[in-house]
């Protein structure tokens, strides 16, 4: 999103050149008109009552004119308006445990319903994309102003596999980026550029499972906050957890906020607790998105007409006033 720095913009700058002309020429065929009357008055002895006045009418008019013409050039002031605007990537994980059931119906469910909320809570000026992820992160949508296709992608989300934090974290600086981003094979970060209208909100149950997954998060947050992208982590799920049928075998799982929390505070975001659907519901209303300030123009022909139109009436009132005196 680009940004003008200009302090007003014209439409017409044309119209605004051949108004000022036809407003100086009024002024000097006046003044011109008003000299030769005055003087002829004058040598025939007559004197003029309300001369002044005369004078302040045309002036008055001639002025109404040029203003006029300043309206039909379409002015507008360029003022800084803030506004919710960027790019946000909804990751969400879909792995075993998000089948869990002590979020009803189910943690999976219950996020997807959170998610649908955000997304239309946002105005159109925030395109918003969506990554489903276990153990390999996939973007099912694009970040786009046309948040239908986010929703439909969150509905589309299915139960599979397991659970890194740290390939959701990649995948999406991926979508925000355009371009794939990856830790280098000897753990080196690498530089993304600055994204700080981009936000990432994370909702998963914490559980992050493989070998090396603390220390793939790690990595995948240090990207982030380089690159200045804050990643806000919804956990799903409680603490005290429950279990979930998975091949046959029933699995304890529970909330795992310590790898959450440090996902957030690492990258300038925060942690959003929803242990029930009640608190899920209201995550929208608690994720603060940053506000970005563009110089958007504010028109002013409106007032400008309006002023022109009072110089024009008091001109004429002031020349009738006159005129009728003279009778």
């Amino acid at each position: 999103m680009t940004e003008s720095h200009d302090l007003m913009t014209l439409s017409s700058p044309l119209l605004l050149a051949v108004g000022l002309l036809v407003t100086a020429a009024l002024a000097w065929v006046a003044a011109v008109s008003a000299r030769r009357r005055a003087a002829a008055l004058a040598a025939a002895g007559v004197a003029v009552p309300g001369g002044r006045r005369v004078n302040l009418g045309i002036g008055l008019t001639v002025a109404g004119v040029g203003v006029l013409a300043m309206a039909a050039a379409g002015p507008a002031a360029m003022v800084p308006v803030p506004r919710t605007a960027g790019t946000v990537i909804l990751a969400i994980d879909v792995s075993n445990s998000m089948g869990a059931d002590d979020v009803a119906p189910t943690r999976l469910a219950a996020a997807q319903r959170a998610a649908r909320a955000f997304v239309a809570a946002q105005p159109d000026s925030v395109d918003i994309g969506v990554v489903a992820f276990e153990r390999g992160a996939l973007t099912t949508a694009r970040p786009a102003a046309d948040h239908s296709v986010a929703l439909a992608a969150i509905d589309r989300l299915k139960i599979a596999g397991s659970t890194s934090l740290g390939t959701a974290i990649m995948v999406s600086l991926s979508a925000i980026t355009g371009r794939p981003v990856n830790v280098g094979g000897d753990g080196t970060v690498p530089d993304i550029g600055y994204w700080p209208s981009a936000t990432i909100v994370l909702f998963s149950d914490g559980q992050n499972q493989g070998a090396g997954a603390d220390q793939s998060v790690t990595q995948a947050a240090e990207v982030a906050q380089r690159a200045g992208v804050h990643v806000h982590t919804v956990g799903v799920g409680t603490t005290a957890g429950t279990t979930v049928k998975v091949d046959g075998y029933h699995l304890q799982t529970s909330l795992d906020e310590d790898s959450l929390t440090l996902i957030a505070q690492t990258t300038g975001g925060a942690y959003h607790p929803a242990s029930d659907a009640a608190r899920l519901d209201g995550v929208a209303d608690t994720i603060d998105l940053r506000l970005t300030v563009s110089d958007e123009p504010l028109p002013l022909a409106g007032g400008l007409i309006g002023l022109a139109l009072a110089l024009l009436t008091a001109g004429a009132a002031l020349t009738v006033l006159r005129s009728g005196r003279v009778i």
